[in-house]
């Protein structure tokens, strides 16, 4: 007999949550974050039991230990289960509920709480756990009260599988189990007889491996096939790559490179998009088409008809404010059952992968449908040989449409690339641009909210490193920075964070984290003491009160705080130090590279030089 079995016999608590972790097991759960508690014993006592099948880690920290989780799903792209006691600890999961419902990232949040009998009393700690989290989960439920009968049995398994199911269907997202114990929490026997006499019954009955026989593993479920789209035949249209996160990062970027090449349409590549670290994949690749856009002239003349946008809208207000302003027809592909239009234009939702729009999509011809699978690529778009061959009626793009794009891209980028690379002085937006080029091939790259995810979209540059870039921009929030970097580097290869000295700062008791944490974290830190976005806004023309309640220096010292937490810590003074620290990467351990900046000279930077990169283009 297992240990797990065994503790499961010593009463009806310890058989519940023995059903309940045997089960997720079955179906895939190979990671649970628990903090600590005593409501929560039998379920932090039956995960123990489950070790290594399920690595369970323990985290002092409710706010850090859910977004810990939510990295590890984000990396693994499987549900990840996180367990609290009653009382107030479950509340500070909820800003990571939020995050996991808005990024479509699948989490279990399993909450104990104390019976119903115990509620609205004062009993200690004790608040109203039901439907804790408004709207948030994918789907919510409180079990009912440990029972010893088979049939309750059953009603557990069948609730988790069917929990299980939720977190990834129809649309990946957070579900939450509200779990009353009554006493006794510990694996002890019951002091009630009847109780005592009920379980042993049970138990005489009770063959775990036919309970559990029929519990799979389920797999992604098959596509089905899709009939052709009728996308209009249009000579100006473009496809956008908005922030994404596929867990097949490299066949992502092939479906769109395919599309692209088909149609001949540009890529305007959001930084926060996979395609712009698989570069080799499209010829038609944009990356500076925020910049691009405030030359007024020239969006002008580049206004398309035409819009496929895959995944979430872009970062850029330039692009949304271009869009918004000539309202091309769109159509957004992604398999969320979500809103992904914040625009509100003449949108239509086509709820799949764009893998599997592909099936469906061949070459546009000229009677505005489309037609059978196009086979060979297209020429560059500034070879003659295209110019002459595209010109025909049954051409899915104009040439000069295209080269306008391409040739936008080409002059802005080098004068992106050539102004960035002159800079000696530490300047924040130098970071995101040099980072693009040195990361080892393949790292894991998780990138702060506010100034950072700007920067990689003003100045990321076009790679074929394959790095994997993740975020939290389902809500936008710079709660548990840390803690979800840590959880996406757990167990993966050497990563690295992009971050502002106020993001970390918000997040520092992920630090807590570095016993339990298995592998390599960097941490770049921008250290402007303060909110540099802020300085980007009106209100920073208004001091006082803007340096109090905008700018809000902390003026924290992080060589001390990193030794507080034990953390390696290392002061960068030069673009030529940076670069030897992050490649190659350590393999163990936490550290942080500090690069002191100053908010005023980032901030003027960017207003004296964001809106200069494409005047010269003239068209």
């Amino acid at each position: 007999m297992s240990d797990a079995i065994r503790l499961a016999y010593t009463n009806i608590n310890q058989l519940w949550a023995y059903i309940f972790t045997e089960t997720l097991k079955r179906l895939g759960l190979s990671c649970a974050v628990i903090c600590p508690g005593s409501r929560s014993t039998p379920l932090a006592v039956a995960f123990a039991q489950q070790v290594p099948e399920i690595e369970a880690i323990s985290i002092l920290d409710e706010r850090s230990a859910a977004f810990f989780a939510l990295g590890v799903a984000k990396a693994t792209g499987r549900p990840v289960a996180i367990v609290c006691t009653s009382g107030t600890a479950g509340a500070n999961f909820y800003p990571a509920v939020i995050e996991a419902k808005e990024s479509r990232v699948p989490l279990l949040i399993l909450t104990t709480d104390r019976p119903p009998e115990l509620r609205d009393c004062h009993s200690g700690q004790t608040i109203d756990q039901v439907k804790l989290y408004g709207s948030y989960p994918n789907w919510q439920t409180e079990l009912a009260i440990p029972s010893p009968e088979i049939g309750m049995l059953a009603y557990l398994r069948q609730t988790l599988i069917h929990s299980w199911e939720r977190t990834q269907t129809p649309t990946p997202g957070p579900v939450h189990l509200n779990i009353p114990f009554r006493d006794p929490l510990a694996p002890i026997p019951h002091t009630e007889a009847l109780q005592d006499k009920l379980l042993q019954s049970l138990l005489s009955k009770f063959d775990p491996e036919e309970f559990f026989a029929d519990i799979t593993n389920p797999q992604s479920p098959i596509p089905t096939p899709y009939s052709p789209f009728p996308i209009p035949h249009s000579h100006r249209g473009i496809i956008i790559a908005g922030v994404a996160q596929p867990q097949q990062p490299q066949e992502y970027c092939r479906a769109i490179a395919h599309l692209s090449r088909t149609l001949q349409w540009p890529v305007l590549a959001e930084g926060l998009s996979p395609v712009r670290n698989y570069a080799q994949l499209n010829p038609y690749l944009v990356s500076t088409y925020d910049l691009i856009l405030r030359n007024q002239q020239l969006a002008k003349q580049l206004a398309p008809d035409i819009v496929i946008q895959i995944g979430d809208m872009p970062t850029s207000k330039e692009l949304r404010t271009w869009l918004n302003t000539h309202q091309p027809r769109r159509w957004v592909i992604d398999s969320s059952h979500q809103n992904l239009d914040p625009l509100h234009g003449r949108t239509t939702h086509l709820r799949m992968k764009v893998e599997q729009f592909l099936e469906g999509v061949g070459e546009v011809g000229g009677d505005g449908g489309v037609g059978e699978a196009k086979t060979t690529s297209p020429s560059s778009p500034s070879s003659p040989s295209s110019s002459s061959s595209s010109s025909s009626s049954s051409s899915p793009s104009s040439p000069d449409y295209l080269q306008m794009w391409c040739q936008a891209e080409a002059k802005v980028r080098a004068n992106v690339d050539a102004t960035l690379a002159n800079i000696e002085e530490l300047i924040e937006c130098k970071a995101a641009w040099l980072i693009s080029q040195v990361l080892p091939p393949g790292t894991p790259l998780f990138i702060a909210n506010s100034m950072p995810v700007r920067d990689v979209e003003y100045f990321w540059q076009l790679n074929n490193l394959g790095v994997r870039s993740h975020f939290n921009r389902g809500a936008n929030g710079i709660d548990g920075t840390l803690s979800t970097a840590l959880g996406i580097a757990h167990r993966q290869q050497s990563s690295v964070m992009l971050t502002g000295d106020l993001a970390l700062l918000h997040d520092t008791n992920g630090f807590l984290i570095r016993n339990k944490f298995i592998g390599h974290l960097t941490i770049v830190l921008i250290n402007n003491n303060g909110g540099g976005i802020f300085e980007m806004l009106p209100i920073a023309k208004f001091d006082p009160p803007f340096e109090e309640f905008f700018g809000t220096p902390q003026d924290i010292d992080f060589a001390q705080l990193s030794t507080t937490y034990g953390v390696q810590h290392e002061l960068i003074t030069s673009w030529q130090q940076l670069q030897q620290k992050l490649n190659p990467l350590p393999t163990q351990g936490i550290r942080v590279l500090e690069l002191r900046t100053n908010r005023k000279i980032d901030a003027q930077w960017r207003r004296d030089n964001l809106g200069k990169f494409a005047m010269d283009i003239v068209t």
